[in-house]
């Protein structure tokens, strides 16, 4: 498990491209890698990856290298990563560690796609898009991990057809623990939704179908009539407190 907190930014400093698998080598920022062993779990860009060895570096970063096996390269940004890219990491959680963020599996569910980029003074903000049916799991106030850091959605904007976008707010502390500074329109970015809403959501979902049976179609034209649909209902209305 991760808290969703990035503790550093590191730099891929090598890769090696084999049929279904993908190898690279990171350098981590000084003191990240205290203690890190081969088999311990590292959040890269918010996938959870196991340490495969250790290696020495010159410049006095620990380097870490790690495997990536086909449907994860599939899934996620891993698979665009060349020597140079830049990637937030963050070790797995310990026992009695304090959740920042919100937990977070590790597991991407999708990607979205940085669609538009607004700088007012001393904030930034990213509206990503995101593509059906995952849009059902976000909404305004509700939590998010993107490239594994855990934020709050700002706005939000489901569209016909079920995509649709959410913008979030990032503060200059944001920017400099992370890489949201780097990306431009265009750039891909790793979601993980957050679980507990994804269990509600799909609970009402599967109540709102076992109660509605044959009169589903007509209950679905009637909302969509009135620009609704049956993921409206099943969104929750809001969060607890953090």
């Amino acid at each position: 498990m991760f808290t969703g907190i990035v503790q550093g930014i590191a730099s891929v400093q090598a890769l090696t491209d084999q049929p279904g698998l993908r190898s690279f080598t990171l350098a981590f920022p000084s003191g990240f890698g205290a203690g890190l062993a081969v088999g311990a779990s590292v959040a890269v860009d918010g996938v959870c990856l196991t340490v495969t060895a250790l290696e020495g570096s010159g410049n006095g970063n620990e380097q870490a290298r790690f495997d990536v096996m086909q449907q994860s390269l599939g899934l996620t940004t891993l698979a665009g990563l060349q020597r140079g890219s830049h990637v937030n990491v963050e070790r797995a959680a310990r026992d009695g560690a304090e959740i920042g963020g919100h937990p977070l599996s590790g597991h991407i569910d999708f990607m979205g796609r940085v669609v538009q980029v607004r700088r007012p003074e001393n904030n930034h903000v990213l509206r990503i898009a995101v593509q059906a049916p995952w849009m059902r799991y976000v909404f305004a106030k509700g939590y998010i991990a993107v490239n594994g850091c855990s934020l709050t959605v700002s706005e939000a904007q489901r569209e016909a057809g079920g995509a649709g976008w959410f913008e979030v707010w990032l503060i200059p502390e944001t920017l400099r623990a992370t890489t949201f500074a780097e990306k431009a329109e265009g750039a891909a970015v790793n979601i993980e939704i957050e679980r507990q809403t994804q269990v509600f959501v799909d609970t009402v979902r599967d109540a709102i179908d076992e109660r509605l049976g044959p009169l589903r179609q007509a209950v679905e034209a009637l909302l969509q009539q009135q620009g609704q649909s049956l993921d409206d209902l099943a969104r929750p209305v809001a969060l607890p407190p953090r």
